[in-house]
């Protein structure tokens, strides 16, 4: 037919994309367009570990992404807050600086420090407003000089206007709106500075629904959309010692991830005081990979025994981290996750000295 459009060459094409190019850098600076050149070097996503094995081999690549957000949120006494200090502690083991936005003014410093983390390197804020926390956090990354911040929670992010309003005011989405407009400002600068955010969300029902989960998420669904890693935690149970609870067993399940494969889950033990048991898990991990061989009740590891029963065995692994730290790294080989770094050697303890004084004047004018 002849209305049809003529074929434009390939040569005026190029010649075309060549100008638009030179417009762009012109108006907005060299590099606002680049092409993705094959032979350029991919860089690989960087993680930071959240303390469990389990649930960084669910997150497919080792450990939370950096320069991306990350979205916490379960039921209360979850572990929600635990999962995000121990991560605090991993970041802070790798030389980063971490800050703990603190919006619902209930941080537990002597908790922290019990999960490791070193409260004297850590940036805490506990703002008046919601629009105060969202500021300092985009301060802090924009700063580039912050390698995590953690946001506790989301549902405290209270607007300037509805603290200064009465208490039965009803003022539908400002919330929403405040969440929305503060990650369209943050998401490139988080990018930019490869800093890691997480927000800690809670859990809220919807009325009236009668298929499907009535659950929904504070905030909005900015957060929904923004965040590259959501994850849901769930208490599952009670570990007893005895007739005395000392902790909970915890499921995670990977909702949302852009950087793995999403809906793995991840089932670990979180003991009151001491967190994540590593351990455990190391223990559990490195049985399904037949690196550590499970015999009745004992544990063994190269042809020698660990412990009988998975308490002993976590003990006698506690005491020896070098092992446990080994053991790891050969279950996250097995299951193709990156490793983790080498441990800071321990200085070794010196061998006590005799130390020979010089005799005072009475003594040396006795002998």
């Amino acid at each position: 037919m002849d209305d049809k459009k003529a074929v434009v060459p390939a040569s005026e094409k190029a010649k075309a994309l060549a100008a638009a190019l030179a417009q762009i850098e012109k108006q907005f600076g060299k590099g606002s367009v680049m092409r993705m050149d094959a032979s350029a070097p991919i860089e690989e996503v960087q993680v930071v570990s959240t303390g469990s094995l389990g649930l960084d081999v669910a997150l497919g690549v080792g450990g939370l992404p950096r320069g991306r957000v990350v979205e916490i949120y379960g039921p209360e006494s979850s572990g929600k807050t635990t999962l995000t200090l121990q991560t605090i502690a991993e970041m802070q083991k790798l030389g980063g600086t971490c800050a703990f936005i603190d919006a619902e003014h209930a941080l537990d410093v002597t908790y922290a420090q019990k999960l490791g983390v070193n409260l004297s390197d850590l940036l805490i804020s506990q703002p008046d407003t919601g629009e105060q926390a969202l500021e300092i956090c985009d301060a802090l990354v924009r700063s580039g000089s912050v390698d995590m911040v953690v946001i506790d929670s989301v549902a405290a992010l209270t607007p300037r206007a509805e603290i200064e309003g009465d208490m039965g005011d009803s003022l539908p989405g400002l919330q929403a709106r405040l969440m929305s407009q503060a990650l369209r400002k943050l998401t490139g600068s988080i990018n930019r500075t490869n800093t890691l955010v997480i927000f800690i969300n809670q859990i809220r029902m919807k009325i009236g629904v009668m298929f499907g989960s009535p659950e929904t998420t504070t905030g909005g669904n900015a957060l929904k959309f923004y965040a590259s890693v959501r994850l849901d935690i769930r208490r599952t149970g009670s570990i007893k010692s005895g007739d005395e609870v000392i902790g909970n067993e915890t499921k995670v399940k990977v909702v949302k991830n852009k950087i793995a494969p999403p809906f793995k889950e991840a089932h670990f033990d979180i003991l009151y005081g001491a967190g994540t048991s590593r351990e455990g898990e190391i223990l559990d991990l490195g049985v399904e990979a037949k690196i550590v061989e499970k015999s009745g009740s004992w544990y063994s590891y190269n042809g020698e025994r660990v412990g009988q029963g998975k308490d002993n065995a976590r003990i006698f692994l506690q005491e020896r981290p070098q092992l446990a730290w080994e053991i790891e790294n050969r279950v996250r080989e097995s299951l193709g996750v990156r490793s983790l770094p080498p441990l800071a050697p321990v200085a070794a303890e010196k061998p006590d000295t005799v130390v020979k004084l010089k005799p005072s004047k009475g003594e040396a004018d006795a002998a």
